[in-house]
């Protein structure tokens, strides 16, 4: 397999969420591997010269409800703009995900599950009950998951992979890396496409 895109993503965010199915068609129609990565953005925004959105102007917070709700009338995908758990605790979530992908599980299935449930279903995934119910939808032995989400190896692995996208030059989510080159923000997947096709 010489095609493989590291994707980076924070499970909170509405971009990764809007670009995760168009994401797992891509990478189906060119028998590519994805890697998923879910990563710490709370290290990496003030190491990087990015901001929280709470500590945005407001200028900029406000126009991001309106792309957001443009980008979701435009895919066809439903959003709350103001989801009942955002930010959420997606510690645990993101060492699922991460678990998943190291025992042999679908981490982009569960990844975008994860993301349908802060944005579009208005579910709490910090809320471990919440997180073993997505796991179990997304075809995953839930206990296990859980348990190895848990473990410190999957925490260090969770900061290495933080470590890792800062000195990849990752700054936003999500982030596609194919072949070193960075592709930032869902809007981008047409020229990830392009790079795919081309390759």
């Amino acid at each position: 397999m010489n095609k493989v895109i590291d994707y980076y993503l924070t499970l909170n965010s509405p971009w990764a969420n809007f670009g995760s199915r168009r994401l797992a068609e891509i990478v189906q129609r060119h028998g590519a591997e994805v890697r998923v990565k879910p990563v710490n953005f709370g290290e990496i925004f003030p190491r990087t010269g990015g901001l929280p959105l709470a500590k945005r102007a407001p200028e900029r917070q406000a126009y991001r409800l309106v792309e957001l709700q443009r980008w979701g009338d435009y895919l066809g995908i439903p959003i709350h703009l103001k989801p009942a758990h955002f930010p959420a605790n997606e510690q645990k979530a993101a060492r699922m995900v991460i678990a998943a992908g190291e025992s042999g599980g679908n981490a982009l299935a569960l990844a975008q599950a994860f993301g349908q449930a802060v944005w579009e279903q208005e579910r709490d995934i910090g809320d471990p009950a919440t997180c073993e119910a997505i796991a179990l939808e997304t075809g995953h032995a839930a206990p296990e998951l859980l348990a190895k989400a848990d473990e410190a190896a999957t925490q260090a692995d969770y900061e290495a992979l933080t470590e890792e996208a800062v000195a990849r030059g990752v700054f936003g989510a999500p982030s596609y890396v194919f072949r070193d080159e960075i592709f930032w923000g869902q809007d981008r997947l047409d020229f990830l496409d392009r790079a795919l096709a081309g390759s």
